[in-house]
């Protein structure tokens, strides 16, 4: 996108036409504008024009220009932190309904899919969080047991399983989690903007916001060529918000993940690497994923960005650590490399922001944009039809607040995983 081979990689490559959009100019009138054009924002469209409601979607960039369209592709149930913990973060009332939502999410995902025929390498196949070490499989012990408690269709592997689902002997055990699945993730964006579309919501591209201002009951919403009127504004940027709603990002920091792209496998090692085609990512604090696409490619991710040293020394690492996981897999070439932002909270865990009146918007994704972004968007759809009201939803409203030492901390993470990667891959 925007002659970058580095933003959206394979994905890009792979994935079917976007729909024709335009840039917007003029002037127009909506019931509700929604600013971003990735999961959230195409769901909320999508779920308000299914209700006969007037929607204008104003996309930045391209259609999944964020982090809709460069991440791994892992549909995952949940968020990062213990099932157990949410209660004490967000009190037992939120804690419950938003382990309700997210462990039910993938599914939403997967039904949307099939109402809509989207094309977008849907598998349904499950997810393998992997073990590294004992204090990995003491972890992945915990989830399993707070889940397997919530009746979830989870279900701890030991080492000669896992080894026989992924096809290395790397790792202690790992978590099986039936829920999830992977998917094409630009393909998935570009479907639900096609989806929303059909059902009647605007959407223009190249279009970025450039101020909104309160007029009487309506919001004006301002872009270089034109201005939408509209009663609600969702915010739906998540880690690549940027002006007029700065405040967003500033209680976002930045994880940069990259990937590698292989060129198909033999079917022999295709047979021998994932072959039920689960997503699989690791429990180090510098974490791996890999996954498959649809006609064989190896997915191979972690953190860092490919961009000034970066590039060459996470390529390096890249190359070591496929070797050492699967060492039959030689020097396997990489035909496409990309990376993007992910961003992070102080705790984890999403925020709902009502950044003024009815200016309102889910952020902070921590890395699971696809089923909480998908549910969210719905979820907002509810609330400004007026289906649900604020005390019904599954996060309280919060104020955004700026983390202390963000670009440090940025850069630090940047840095860091040259560091570890430099050092070598270990398992």
């Amino acid at each position: 996108m925007l002659n970058d081979p580095r933003s959206h990689g394979l994905w890009e490559m792979t994935a079917p036409p976007a729909p024709e959009t335009v840039a917007f100019s003029g002037r127009a009138e909506a019931d509700v504008v929604i600013v971003g054009g990735g999961y959230t924002g195409f769901s909320t469209a999508l779920h308000l024009a299914e209700r006969g409601t007037r929607v204008v979607l104003l996309e930045g960039a391209e259609i999944g220009y964020g982090g809709s369209g460069r991440n791994v592709g892992l549909v995952n149930a949940g968020m990062w932190v213990m099932p157990d913990e949410l209660p004490g973060v967000l009190g037992d009332l939120y804690g419950s309904r938003l382990l309700e939502l997210l462990g039910n999410a993938p599914r939403a995902v997967f039904d949307l899919v099939e109402k809509h025929a989207i094309d977008c390498e849907i598998n349904p196949a499950g997810t393998l969080h992997c073990a590294v070490g004992q204090s990995g499989l003491d972890e992945l012990k915990q989830r399993a047991e707070q889940w397997v408690r919530r009746g979830a269709p989870v279900r701890l592997l030991d080492a000669a399983e896992t080894a026989a689902k992924v096809g290395t002997e790397a790792y202690a055990g790992s978590l099986l989690d039936l829920r999830a699945g992977t998917i094409q993730p630009l393909a998935y964006a570009r479907g639900l903007a096609r989806a929303a579309i059909a059902a009647g919501a605007a959407v223009f591209t190249a279009s970025p916001v450039t101020g909104a201002e309160r007029t009487g009951k309506r919001w004006t919403v301002k872009t270089a060529r034109g201005s939408v009127t509209a009663d609600w504004v969702v915010v739906a940027t998540n880690a690549y918000t940027v002006a007029p709603w700065n405040e967003v990002r500033a209680e976002l920091v930045h994880l940069p993940y990259f990937n590698f792209a292989t060129v198909p496998l033999s079917p022999e090692m295709q047979a021998k690497i994932l072959p039920e085609r689960q997503g699989a990512w690791d429990t180090k604090d510098v974490l791996s994923s890999f996954r498959f696409d649809k006609r064989g490619r190896l997915v191979f991710g972690s953190v860092g960005a490919l961009r000034g040293t970066g590039t060459g020394i996470h390529k390096a690492w890249a190359r070591r650590a496929l070797k050492k996981l699967f060492p039959a897999i030689g020097d396997v070439a990489f035909e496409a490399e990309w990376y993007g932002k992910i961003g992070m909270t102080t705790d984890n865990l999403p925020r709902f922001h009502r950044l003024a009146e009815n200016v309102i918007g889910f952020s902070g994704y921590n890395g699971r944009g696809i089923a909480p972004g998908t549910v969210f968007g719905r979820t907002l759809a509810a609330l400004i039809s007026g289906e649900i009201a604020e005390m019904d939803l599954p996060l309280p409203v919060s104020a955004p607040e700026a983390q202390s030492f963000r670009s440090m901390r940025e850069g630090y993470y940047e840095l860091g995983a040259q560091v570890a990667h430099f050092a070598g891959a270990r398992f």
